[in-house]
């Protein structure tokens, strides 16, 4: 299978494991807390990319003094502030919620580029995915039309998961400039290794590290094999084809969260999912920058 296939199914493998992660979190939350949860997870996630680096044959984890910096900003933005911040939501909103306010990173990536690194130049595409993206996005949170005329848009575990998809935006950039020729599940190793390390201490010192629930495992595997296929998808394509293919992520959602949870899907969040195809749709298009 040639490079891009490979590419292809990996992120839409990372994708399914996107859409399962919350829901096993929700189960998990039964009888323990996001904090107890994200810990496990974190540990879970850790042996999984020790295992599959160990089976694919490259065991070696060794990495050199310029890219450990970077895997220990990834480990604490991406994992003790993001996705701690991710679950802590998830207790507040539904699921669907936080997975297409998660998918709006493309946004960020882009904004990051322009503003920060001054790398990237914006398009008149990149303006209409954009703003075709926030639509989205209050179409999704304000769920129906009564709360979009009463200018409710969305809750604080809404503002939650924003803050936590601005925090993977930049550690997917830090991974894609820097990271790239590090095995996957090397990465999610030490990101979750050095999350874990946090994570117990903290336990230990509050004597609540315990496995509550299968559920607090099941959502580590899940998403230890989502974050290698994810990274290893990364290398293979496009970071545009990367996203548009994460759009996927949303409507398997919407499919589990209801077959599981009983969440309910509004109008408007549907057409808010499919506008987020169009806003990538649009930030995927390449044309001469006006800056």
């Amino acid at each position: 299978m040639d490079s891009k296939k490979t590419g292809v199914l990996a992120i839409l493998g990372a994708s399914l494991m996107w859409a399962i992660e919350p829901v096993c979190a929700k189960l998990a939350y039964a009888n323990s807390d996001f904090l107890q949860t994200s810990a496990i997870r974190a540990i879970v996630v850790a042996l999984t990319a020790l295992l599959y680096v160990l089976f694919t044959g490259k065991g070696n984890l060794k990495v050199t003094k310029e890219q450990l910096p970077k895997l220990v900003y990834i480990a604490i933005a991406g994992t003790i502030f993001a996705d701690l911040l991710y679950f802590f939501a998830l207790t507040k909103i539904a699921v669907i919620n936080a997975v297409l306010i998660g998918h709006m990173q493309p946004i960020f990536i882009i904004l990051i580029g322009f503003f920060i690194l001054k790398e990237d130049k914006l398009t008149k595409f990149d303006y209409a995915g954009i703003l075709i993206m926030i639509t989205a996005g209050v179409l999704v949170t304000t769920k129906t039309p009564a709360n979009l005329s009463n200018m409710k848009f969305g809750t604080m575990g809404d503002i939650y998961v924003l803050l936590a998809t601005v925090a993977w935006s930049t550690t997917a950039i830090v991974m894609r400039k820097y990271l790239t020729q590090l095995n996957a599940g090397v990465i999610t190793f030490y990101r979750y290794t050095i999350a874990s390390a946090i994570f117990i201490a903290y336990l230990l010192l509050t004597s609540s590290l315990v496995l509550a629930n299968i559920y607090q495992v099941l959502v580590g595997i899940v998403v230890g094999a989502g974050t290698i296929m994810y990274y290893e998808g990364l290398k293979r394509i496009k970071a545009a084809q990367v996203s548009a293919l994460e759009l996927s992520t949303p409507f398997f959602a919407v499919v589990f969260a209801f077959l599981i949870l009983r969440e309910l899907v509004t109008v408007m969040q549907i057409s808010g999912i499919l506008l987020l195809v169009v806003g990538v749709f649009f930030l995927s298009r390449k044309e001469e920058a006006y800056f």
